[in-house]
């Protein structure tokens, strides 16, 4: 498959923030400010970075991603539709009764998701879990990617999990933390301070890479670079602005677990398709 260019990755960043903002209105509730900051992560890890097949979800060749911080899961749906993993208007359905697309992922319910998420700081462990499998298999060729939020890293099962990777050097792992500095009930820095995080990461034993995780090319590079340490798992630092593209969500965090009603979603998407004014839009909605 061709290799898409940076420009026409951004592009795709920006139509999955468009559909995040339409699922969300269409479901009256569900989280905003960290699905908007995280496009350009998972636009880069959909269309560049990771080993996947949408016809074939199951392959076993496949790279696995898990989503700790699972309430963001309106931008991993996002990115498989505009994959080619279900149809786009399926998006619509986020929350409905019935629908394979829940507030939180339910792997049993849509092909393509590899793990169930709801109660915070699982996901490492469960890419621990993965990672040990895949060297027992000898598949050294495949990874397991986490995204884990910042605020997430209060939960003490989270640093069970990086002390066990860093024990047995899970150098098939590779963790992204959303770095955006806000969590449900304030600033992460005043409801629980997690400081210098760089610094625990490496005490723990990891190789941390820190860069702005709203520049799809750093991220690409950062997993390139991931994926040459060979003594320890890795870390990335991504921070990300949340509610990214949005002008009046980003860096608030009651954003954090709420959607835009009808009006400010119309002004969200103008934003977004006039990237702020400096294009002009056809479209009307």
């Amino acid at each position: 498959m061709q290799r898409l260019s940076i420009k026409e990755l951004e592009l795709i960043a920006e139509e999955i923030r468009e559909y995040i903002i339409r699922m969300l209105e269409a479901a009256g509730s569900g989280h905003s400010a960290g699905p908007l900051g995280q496009a350009d992560i998972l636009t880069a890890l959909y269309f560049d970075i990771m080993r996947h097949d949408p016809k074939n979800p199951d392959w076993d060749q496949r790279d696995i991603f898990l989503q700790s911080n699972g309430h963001t899961v309106p931008v991993r749906y996002a990115a498989m539709a505009r994959a080619g993993y279900f149809e786009r208007k399926e998006l619509l359905t986020l929350r409905k009764l019935g629908s394979r697309l829940q507030g939180h992922p339910e792997r049993a319910k849509l092909p393509g998701l590899e793990n169930t998420s709801g109660p915070l700081g699982c996901g490492l462990s469960q890419a621990c879990g993965m990672a040990l499998a895949m060297r027992m298999n000898n598949q050294n060729h495949r990874w397991v990617y986490v995204t884990t939020g910042d605020g997430e890293l209060d939960e003490g099962n989270n640093w069970e999990a990086i002390m066990l990777a860093a024990k047995y050097k899970l150098n098939n792992i590779i963790a992204i933390v959303d770095r955006n500095n806000i969590q449900i009930d304030g600033p992460t820095e005043v409801v629980m301070p997690l400081d210098d995080l760089r610094a625990k990461w490496e005490a723990f034993g990891w190789h941390v890479i820190e860069i702005d995780g709203n520049n799809i090319e750093s991220v690409i590079d950062a997993c390139a670079m991931g994926r040459a340490i060979v003594e320890k798992p890795v870390c990335i630092l991504a921070h990300t602005v949340p509610g990214k593209g949005v002008d009046f969500m980003e860096y608030d965090f009651h954003w954090h677990g709420a959607p835009p009603n009808h009006e400010q979603a119309k002004i969200a998407l103008h934003e977004l398709r006039t990237l702020r004014g400096k294009i002009r839009s056809e479209h009307e909605r």
